[in-house]
């Protein structure tokens, strides 16, 4: 299974991730998600992996998160999940996926684990 990355190029972490990989010999798929957003059946297989709920992966601090109300307790998982699919902005990133884990590049170091 080839090693993937939900990528952002603007992003600095995302960036230095993506290096960390390639400085180890590994070529990632790359997946920038802003322009090809994954559908809510990746977001739940990704949640999964991480362990984490739809609000534990969100960038609280967008504007789109605070513009549709993001952080209202009562939204169920389902609505948060679509915010992601709409606004993928809103996903934390970058993300790597390997050996059927997946880790969060924060800091980017951290992907080592499951490579």
């Amino acid at each position: 299974m080839p090693v993937e990355i939900f990528h952002n190029p603007r992003c600095s972490k995302s960036r230095q991730t993506l290096a960390l990989l390639q400085e180890k010999g590994i070529e990632p798929v790359i997946i920038e998600y802003l322009s090809s957003p994954p559908t809510k059946e990746r977001l739940v297989a990704t949640l999964k992996l991480l362990d984490m709920k739809p609000r534990d992966l969100m960038r609280k601090g967008e504007a789109e998160y605070k513009d549709n109300n993001l952080g209202d307790p009562s939204l169920s998982d389902d609505a948060l999940l679509q915010a992601m699919v709409d606004f993928p902005k809103l996903i934390e990133r970058p993300i790597v996926f390997a050996n059927g884990k997946a880790r969060i590049g924060r800091p980017p170091e951290s992907v080592l684990e499951i490579l």
